[in-house]
């Protein structure tokens, strides 16, 4: 099993609210990159909001291939913006990107 950080990119379609944006960074503190060596070096958040309202969710995802972690975030972003009260309508996610490996090789 290999620990992978994940991007998620995605889109506000009608902007996010601060209580929105706390609901979704708490559904996806599992998932924080903060846990894992690059995300702590890099000082990666979960949740990353432009000006524009296009957002990137990056996510700690244990999988046993890269196609398995992207598909793993995926559903773990689509699960946590459904708990904070948003749609594929109201915040379309783009493709899953693997941005980093955090795996000790033994």
């Amino acid at each position: 099993m290999t620990t992978y950080v994940i991007s998620v990119p995605g889109t506000f379609t009608a902007g996010i609210g601060a209580d929105t944006r706390t609901r979704l960074a708490r559904a996806l503190r599992p998932a924080d990159p903060h846990g894992t060596r690059m995300g702590n070096a890099e000082d990666l958040d979960v949740l990353s909001v432009n000006d524009d309202n296009t957002f990137t969710l990056r996510l700690t995802v244990d999988a046993d291939t890269r196609p398995h972690a992207e598909e793993a975030a995926r559903r773990l972003a689509g699960d946590a913006l459904r708990d904070a009260g948003l749609d594929e309508r109201s915040a379309p996610l783009g493709p899953a990107v693997v941005t980093g490996i955090d795996s000790e090789i033994r």
